[in-house]
């Protein structure tokens, strides 16, 4: 198949173009490098904005895709607090400029757990009222609803994937996690382990009084192979003539933030300095997913992300690349 995938030059959209590629598919990537490195990916790469509609059609003259994987967006979560119309603009006129573009085609989108906001019932399941408490998991809360419209309309099936925690990286060393700034839990702590935290930053610990078995958070944390395997079955489940849907991609299992502390230690061989901080408005206690639906109808299950293999992977990817894909790697930030 010809595939299109946006935001391909990103850590989990990167890693499914290169499972694509590595099962046989032609696969193009978008992106605007603000957020991506283009040594992600090393296949054919179309470096626009999609939020200009004009570079879009540009793009697509004479082309012709069988699916469209969409992970181009901006996803920090406080980031999103601040800037809300960045926001709303960067998360939801890419979309609607795609689906306007390519009538017919299946989407198959990267969502989130932030848009069912705090937890009512725990484990979470893709039934749960979605109520997002921040822009980020507004907006895409947004984007979904739009794909369900369009599908609605017969205008084309879509595949919604709500991500937990996405972590680990490539076993080979050759990709990993590489956010500028990093805010991430895990390679902040594998940082702070292997002392290459930013001078002056600290790991902070965000509230030690929650109401878990060790008072800090607990989160489902998923390897992000098995993110990329659940975006190519939920492909193959669309093209196949199965129906729309959304979708938990969790392991059903929660880790607490000490808990990734200490397994970083045991990885690295090294403390992780960190300090207690304060709780952060909006944070839930606790994040797990029910990932059933995905195995009854994707035929899908985290094959990966045992907690020793997320830490062994990812702290191979930080040992071997102290400056992440490197300062060449990347583009100008267009947004």
């Amino acid at each position: 198949m010809d595939l299109l995938v946006t935001g391909g030059a990103g850590y989990i959209g990167s890693a499914t173009a290169r499972l694509l590629q590595e099962r046989g598919h032609r696969v193009t990537v978008v992106d605007d490098l603000s957020e991506g490195h283009r040594a992600a990916w090393p296949g054919e790469l179309a470096v626009l904005d999609l939020r200009r509609r004009s570079e879009l059609r540009a793009f697509l003259e004479g082309r012709r895709f069988d699916g469209v994987l969409h992970f181009a967006a901006r996803a920090y979560v406080g980031e999103s607090v601040e800037q809300p119309e960045r926001y709303w603009h960067a998360n939801l006129v890419p979309l609607i400029h795609l689906a306007e573009a390519l009538p017919g085609l299946p989407f198959v989108f990267s969502s989130t757990c932030a848009t069912y906001g705090l937890p009512r019932r725990l484990p979470l399941d893709e039934d749960h009222p979605q109520e997002p408490v921040n822009p980020y998991g507004a907006t895409k809360a947004a984007c979904e609803r739009l794909l369900r419209d369009r599908a609605a309309a017969g205008h084309g099936p879509c595949a919604l994937l709500r991500y937990f925690n996405a972590c680990g990286a490539d076993p080979s060393g050759a990709h990993g996690e590489d956010h500028r700034p990093e805010t991430h839990l895990l390679p902040r702590a594998l940082q702070a382990a292997l002392g290459r935290l930013p001078e002056g930053d600290r790991l902070v610990v965000h509230g030690l009084d929650w109401d878990t078995p060790d008072g800090s958070c607990v989160r489902d944390w998923i390897h992000v192979l098995d993110l990329a395997e659940a975006h190519v079955r939920a492909l193959e489940h669309l093209l196949e003539g199965g129906a729309s849907g959304a979708w938990n991609l969790g392991t059903g299992r929660g880790h607490s933030v000490l808990e990734i502390l200490r397994a970083v230690e045991e990885a690295a061989g090294a403390a992780v300095p960190w300090e207690a901080g304060p709780r952060r408005p909006g944070d839930p206690p606790v994040l797990v997913a029910d990932p059933t639906r995905a195995a009854r109808e994707l035929g899908w299950e985290a094959r990966h992300s045992r907690l020793e293999e997320i830490v062994g992977s990812a702290l191979r990817w930080h040992r071997e690349h102290p400056e992440g894909y490197g300062p060449a790697g990347r583009g100008s930030p267009s947004g």
